[in-house]
């Protein structure tokens, strides 16, 4: 899965973006307000980490132009303000959750995953096809309750195909959600992965759809 933080506190940015990404998140990150709603507006991002006391433009005008310009994607805000009512015009402008400073790192990742999975309709953090079980919690995998081993992108792959069980996903959208904005993306590459989780999970939960990508399917039900 892909986030974009935006904060411009450089060290809190740098916190966030290190737990995200052991926690197996590709992460994209700004600075300031202009920048981040020009990423939010452009690249497709699973979850957004939004703090709203940003330079340039702030958070509330960030968000409320993503949500006029039809940008659904998960918003969690961050805000050192206590006034209640800062939080109320986060939730009104299309926040999806907040999150006061300071605060601990555990409750971010917990809320973004929460977050992730109510926006793909799922309801635990493990997901379930057949005997493979992906648990983002701990971003580990198990076949019939053994860990496999997988590489932080096969992992990311199979994360994102599980969080959408039973919808074609192309190619393409699978290269945007398992890199950041800087990587030389090549959606051949996602081909060798697929081939690489097949040959580790020793299950046929994958299944290719022709001309249109993959797509994750119980055991019975493979092509």
């Amino acid at each position: 899965m892909r986030l974009l933080v935006v904060e411009d506190d450089k060290e809190l940015n740098r916190q966030l973006c290190d737990a995200l990404r052991s926690g197996g998140y590709v992460v994209d990150t700004a600075f300031d307000g202009e920048e981040g709603q020009f990423l939010g507006e452009t690249e497709p991002y699973d979850a957004v980490v939004l703090d709203l006391g940003l330079p340039i433009v702030d958070g509330i005008t960030v968000l409320e132009t993503w949500r006029r310009g039809g940008r659904s994607m998960p918003v969690l805000v961050l805000t050192a303000r206590d006034r209640w009512s800062d939080k109320v015009s986060g939730i009104d402008a299309g926040a999806d959750d907040y999150v006061a400073k300071p605060f601990h790192m555990e409750e971010v990742l917990a809320r973004l995953r929460a977050l992730i999975r109510r926006a793909a309709g799922q309801s635990t953090n493990e997901f379930v096809c057949g005997p493979v079980c992906v648990d983002t919690r701990a971003s580990k995998v198990t076949v019939d309750g053994a860990m496999v081993k997988l590489t932080s992108h096969e992992y990311r792959v199979l994360a994102y195909l599980m969080l959408h069980k039973g919808k074609i996903v192309s190619r393409t959208e699978l290269t945007e959600h398992l890199y950041d904005q800087d990587f030389d993306r090549d959606s051949n590459t996602i081909e060798v992965f697929i081939g690489r989780l097949r040959k580790k999970l020793q299950v046929d939960i994958i299944e290719t759809v022709r001309g249109l990508g993959y797509r994750v399917v119980e055991p019975d039900h493979v092509a």
